[in-house]
């Protein structure tokens, strides 16, 4: 298959030393490719490394079919930007001054922008909602003011491919979703191409169309997200001892409370994540139920519950359910009932509240 961006047995590192070997990578024209991993894995090397930044240790990176080595640094330039967390001299520069620059590939010797490239820049500064902020001082906006001025930058620089490493590191969740939207917006506008590295898993997920794994010496995975986040995997791919993370449900939750369970909770539909969230938070084990496997309470009640009653989906809840879960009541000292009314299904949690009534539990309804 001919992909627009290649890589064939890539290999990177510091000062001759390989960090990463044989990185192969594929991908089509305007796909969205994600690198994930722990800290100090390589991801940013693997990104420098494609931009030219870090010398190749080995192998060649493709654009088109061309090997970059063998591309002018005008070309490339043309064709790719780069977004890194490295800082820039921008003294006495204005917002626009840096979003400016990203036009110099195409402009003359003495780099004079034409009106056409203003055009762009404002049209760029726009694009990213910084247009509001550019005669401010470069050097005295906010992180994530900077970050989405760098990213106009790149985009006025018109390039099919972009790169970026770790580019909503400094962004709140508002601008990180514009951030990712505007991407997303070029990816089918103009087909860009982007590499990018990130630490939101589920962001990661949603916006990317291949993902590439690094740890030790050489990738774990690349592929669909589909593919990679499998049960388990990411828990793997982390080396996370404590709390759980369900690649499913883009679940994270800490660490479940030890101890006797003396709380026992009914809840489902999503009623009960706030309350078993605040009952980890206080250290208090609990018990929970009844709840079908693909009620939205599930995934944390599996991770922070120190028993759960389930239920198949879409299925009866049997008598035995019914039973254990009053066994498990009667251990308990207190119920949490997080619903003030039960649906058709839900006959057997309304029984469940019922019966810690005429147990005379201590019962607090949320």
């Amino acid at each position: 298959m001919r992909y627009y961006f290649k890589t064939k047995q890539l290999s990177v590192g510091y000062q001759a030393k390989p960090l990463i070997r044989d990185i192969e990578i594929g991908l089509e024209k305007g796909e969205i490719l994600t690198l994930i991993g722990p800290n100090g894995a390589g991801k940013s090397t693997i990104l420098k490394s494609i931009a030219g930044q870090l010398q190749l240790m080995g192998g060649n990176v493709y654009l088109e079919q061309k090997d970059m080595t063998q591309m002018s640094g005008k070309e490339i330039s043309q064709r790719m930007a780069v977004v890194f967390t490295e800082k820039l001299r921008t003294e006495l520069m204005t917002c626009e001054d840096v979003v400016a620059t990203g036009r110099y590939p195409y402009t003359g010797r003495f780099g004079i922008l034409s009106k056409e490239d203003y055009a762009i820049v404002g049209e760029a500064m726009e694009l990213v909602h910084v247009s509001g902020i550019k005669n401010r001082d470069f050097t005295k906006i906010s992180d994530g003011q900077r970050q989405r001025v760098m990213l106009a930058r790149a985009i006025c620089q018109e390039p099919e491919m972009i790169l970026l490493d770790e580019p909503t590191s400094f962004l709140d969740v508002k601008y990180k979703l514009e951030f990712l939207s505007v991407l997303q917006e070029l990816r089918r506008k103009k087909g860009l191409t982007v590499i990018m590295s990130l630490h939101e898993l589920e962001l990661a997920e949603r916006i990317s169309d291949r993902i590439l794994c690094v740890k030790g010496e050489y990738v774990e995975r690349f592929g669909k997200p589909e593919d990679i986040f499998k049960p388990g995997y990411i828990r793997s791919l982390f080396d996370i001892g404590a709390g759980s993370f369900d690649e499913e449900n883009d679940s994270m939750e800490l660490e479940a409370p030890a101890g006797r369970a003396d709380i026992f909770v009914i809840a489902g539909g999503g009623t009960g994540r706030k309350v078993y969230r605040r009952l980890q938070r206080q250290g208090r084990a609990f018990l929970t139920g009844i709840l079908f496997e693909n009620d939205l309470d599930y995934p944390a009640a599996r991770a922070l519950a120190a028993g759960v009653i389930k239920a198949e989906g879409f299925e009866p809840i049997r008598e035995t359910l019914l039973m254990e879960a009053r066994e498990k009541m009667d251990s308990c000292q207190k119920v949490i009932c997080c619903k003030r009314t039960f649906g058709s299904l839900e006959k057997a949690n309304e029984e469940l509240l019922a019966y810690a009534r005429e147990t005379g539990k201590n019962v607090e309804i949320i």
